[in-house]
């Protein structure tokens, strides 16, 4: 896992993106934050177990759905199974260490 700083590889309105195997924050200041480090390695993880192209797709595909089902991006975004997960732990630094495969779906 790399991280890398660059205010113009995130979107607009928000601090980082995880693109196997980078963490892209868009504020130098930001890579001392441990809590979104910790949400972006989630996601690094998540990735990793769908074979990175897999994770994409079911994110794209989900949010779609629940797009189509809150009619609100906010909220959609929020729904997605990978970010529910990121949000619900993103304050345990050692999730990662005893996270179950595929642990995601518990957010369905």
């Amino acid at each position: 896992m790399f991280i890398v700083t660059s205010q113009y590889l995130i979107p607009r309105g928000y601090a980082s993106i995880a693109i196997f195997p980078f963490i892209i924050i868009g504020r130098s200041g930001q890579r001392q934050n441990k809590v979104l480090i910790n949400h972006e390695r989630i996601h690094i993880r998540q990735q990793m177990e769908l074979l990175v192209v897999g994770f994409f797709i079911w994110y794209g595909f989900e949010y779609l759905i629940r797009l189509c089902r809150f009619r609100n991006h906010q909220e959609a975004y929020k729904k997605i199974s990978f970010e529910a997960e990121a949000y619900a732990n993103e304050h345990h630094p050692g999730f990662l260490q005893h996270r179950n495969f595929w642990n995601f779906i518990k957010y369905l």
